[in-house]
């Protein structure tokens, strides 16, 4: 919360510097004003016309045969860089010779070097690139709207023309070298043609050359597959053999016999003897069966017929043996005759396909440059075409035209400025004179430079209080300052007091007629002494002559009741300086001052004495040192601090005593923190004729011991 009221004290404060010093701000204000007013006045009209292109990239694709077509890529770099080429004297100097504008701007006189004409030109340019396009706009301030508009145009003309130029070049150079390529290409094809028709001649390959097709050039595999077919199946049966050889070694013949079925072995003895041997077998186990022993002559002869049997299969089985190896062999032989063959195959088909490759490499070759050449050929005849019909590397979409009004100066873009910059500089030169014042401009000031507190506060042209009728508000400022006085002086013996100030025109001799007045009005009986004796004005103020006074009552032997004076004013006596002799400087110090000082305070509940600027000469410190209470009076924003407190100083140095301050002519108007200083003359003002409020009554006087002489004007005399 602390926070918040400070930084809105500081706002306060600024606002105060900004009202008190509204005439700066003003002053300057108008001044700036006036002075852009009076330069936009007399600053040329110019004009702004503006021509709006689009530059586009070179277009160079298609200049080489391995370069593809297409249009060119995007170069983010393309308008900055055009931008800046449009500003270079190879673009600005045509336009300089084209219009004539060394003599043109020449003004009747010799004409200009022409780096004199593409500077001024050059500030006369004002270009801009329209932001995510390639737009340049190319735009022209002049004094003349034709000559702008005619500018613009002819600076879009020429770099369109130097640009279409550059890039015909380019593509001169460019055709001419395709030209020799697609020449070259066309020879290489001549000689590879003849080359490829030369091997198939040589090789008698049947063959279109010109085909795409490579059909005439394969040749049969139908022998190399044949050959291959059969060595395969004589290696299978090879194996089949071998497999079923070592089979049969490992069986015994009687199994050998019950297999041959199963293994697919056609013997005609085996087929024969064995069923033979099988019955002979049935027919023993039968015998044997019935009960006949193994020397029965029927069992004897089936075991002999057996053994005949036997013997013929064994040499069956030996044969088949032997049969197999044989077979195996030759089976071994043929395998490797299908093998020679197969090689054979093999080796004659590739002799005729590596002399073939040839004249398929040949002709590949020659295939290949032909469409190179032709597509070669083709990219030349559409450049040449293109050429002819323009290339758009620059577009003018829009022409300048003279413009209907001047474009500069903008008056209302400059005098806002001016009204901007006014401002500022009137509130900154009123900070910078607030920084540079030391005076007072606040209670704050007083009390934290001087240390002593502030009485009264007295607002601006407060006039005479005793030539004011009735009740008037200026009044209410000093009751403030005299119940002030009353409440600080610490010994109620303390009745002689002086107003001072470090400088003359501070108003003190007013603030003092006026508080003693108001103290008069009080009931207080008052002693005026007009102790400025150099330059006394409280005659004036009193209305009455200066011819007898307080220097006579010093410099002679005058009695104190021949100088003082009665007033209009009840309990207000006054007494005048009166006339000073040039031989009675200083005669303030002196004994018989001091005597009157001491007794006047018997007689008087106040006595109060006008002094010179304590600052001027001795009296008023003399004053100081003499009376009991000295009060300051200081004008609001006039003298510096420092000064002030040589004024507190030259009190302290002579012994007196310091009660406070009076802050002077303050101008509650601006200075807006004393606003609340002046709001009795709202609260106190008439509305139909009738106080809102009746103010309350005067402070009795401290009369130390006296009966009060105020007590029959307390109601009467007091009229607020």
């Amino acid at each position: 919360m602390s926070d918040s009221t400070e930084v809105k004290l500081h706002f306060l404060d600024y606002w105060r510097v900004i009202k008190a010093r509204a005439g700066i701000i003003i002053l300057t204000f108008l001044l700036t004003m006036i002075t852009a007013g009076v330069t936009v006045y007399f600053m040329p009209r110019e004009y702004y016309s503006k021509a709006t292109i689009e530059v586009k990239p070179d277009d160079t694709s298609g200049l080489h045969i391995y370069e593809p077509g297409g249009a060119p890529a995007a170069d983010p770099r393309l308008a900055p860089t055009q931008f800046k080429i449009i500003q270079e004297k190879e673009i600005l100097y045509p336009v300089i010779d084209e219009l004539g504008l060394c003599t043109r701007w020449a003004g009747g006189g010799p004409p200009l070097q022409k780096e004199q004409a593409y500077g001024k030109l050059l500030g006369m340019l004002d270009m801009k690139e329209v932001r995510q396009t390639d737009l340049i706009e190319i735009g022209i301030w002049s004094v003349d709207k034709d000559e702008a508009a005619e500018i613009a145009n002819e600076i879009s003309s020429v770099y369109k023309d130097r640009r279409t130029n550059d890039q015909m070049s380019v593509i001169d150079t460019g055709l001419a070298r395709l030209k020799d390529e697609v020449n070259d290409e066309t020879k290489q094809v001549a000689d590879l043609g003849a080359a490829a028709a030369k091997i198939r001649t040589a090789m008698g390959i049947v063959d279109d050359l010109e085909s795409a097709s490579s059909e005439g050039t394969d040749f049969d595999m139908a022998p190399v597959k044949a050959a291959q077919a059969s060595l395969d199946e004589s290696k299978q049966k090879t194996a089949e053999l071998g497999t079923l050889l070592l089979q049969i070694q490992k069986m015994k013949p009687q199994d050998l016999m019950v297999a041959e079925q199963m293994l697919s072995i056609d013997d005609a003895t085996t087929q024969k003897i064995l069923p033979q041997w099988q019955a002979t077998v049935s027919d023993e186990a039968a015998l044997r069966s019935s009960g006949l022993g193994p020397n029965h002559p029927k069992i004897k002869e089936l075991e002999a017929t057996q053994s005949v049997y036997m013997q013929q299969l064994e040499q069956a089985v030996t044969s088949v043996k032997e049969t197999m190896k044989t077979r195996l062999e030759l089976a071994k032989t043929t395998q490797a005759v299908l093998q020679q063959r197969l090689a054979d195959a093999n080796k004659e088909f590739i002799e005729r396909n590596n002399a073939g490759s040839d004249y398929t490499d040949a002709k590949y070759r020659y295939l290949e440059a032909k469409r190179l050449m032709e597509a070669s050929e083709q990219r030349y005849t559409t450049l040449e075409q293109q050429e002819n019909i323009g290339y758009l590397v620059v577009k003018v979409w829009e022409k300048a035209e003279p413009a209907l009004y001047p474009g500069r100066p903008k008056v209302f873009f400059y005098m806002m400025l001016a009204a901007v910059i006014g401002l500022g500089l009137g509130t900154g030169l009123a900070f910078f004179l607030e920084y540079l014042d030391t005076s007072v401009k606040s209670l704050e000031d007083v009390e934290r430079f001087l240390g002593v507190p502030v009485l009264a506060v007295i607002p601006k042209n407060v006039g005479i209080l005793m030539h004011q009728k009735g009740d008037s508000p200026d009044a209410e400022t000093y009751r403030i300052l005299r119940t002030n006085v009353e409440f600080n002086r610490k010994n109620p013996d303390a009745n002689t007091l002086t107003l001072i100030s470090g400088g003359p025109g501070e108003g003190k001799s007013t603030t003092l007629f006026n508080l003693a007045y108001t103290c008069a009005k009080g009931g207080y009986s008052v002693l005026v002494v007009d102790a400025d004796l150099r330059r006394p004005s409280q005659h004036r103020l009193f209305g009455v002559e200066n011819n007898v006074g307080l220097s006579n009552y010093l410099t002679s032997n005058m009695s104190f009741q021949e100088v003082v004076r009665t007033t209009g004013v009840e309990n207000l006596s006054f007494i005048p300086s009166g006339q000073l002799p040039r031989d009675a400087v200083g005669i303030l110090n002196s004994q018989r001052m001091t005597d009157l000082i001491r007794n006047t305070k018997s007689k008087y509940d106040l006595v109060m004495f006008d002094s010179p600027p304590i600052l001027g000469v001795s009296d008023g410190a003399v004053l100081a040192s003499e009376v009991d209470l000295s009060i300051m009076v200081i004008e609001h924003r006039r003298f510096p601090r420092s000064m002030l407190q040589r004024v507190k100083q030259a009190v302290v140095n002579v012994g007196g005593n310091l009660l406070g301050v009076v802050l002077n002519k303050v101008d509650a108007k601006h200075d807006s923190g004393y606003g609340y200083y002046g709001s009795y003359y709202d609260y106190y003002s008439t509305q139909n004729g009738e106080h809102h409020e009746k103010p309350p009554q005067p402070v009795a006087a401290k009369t130390n011991g006296r009966k009060p002489q105020a007590a029959e004007h307390e109601v009467h005399g007091d009229q607020y």
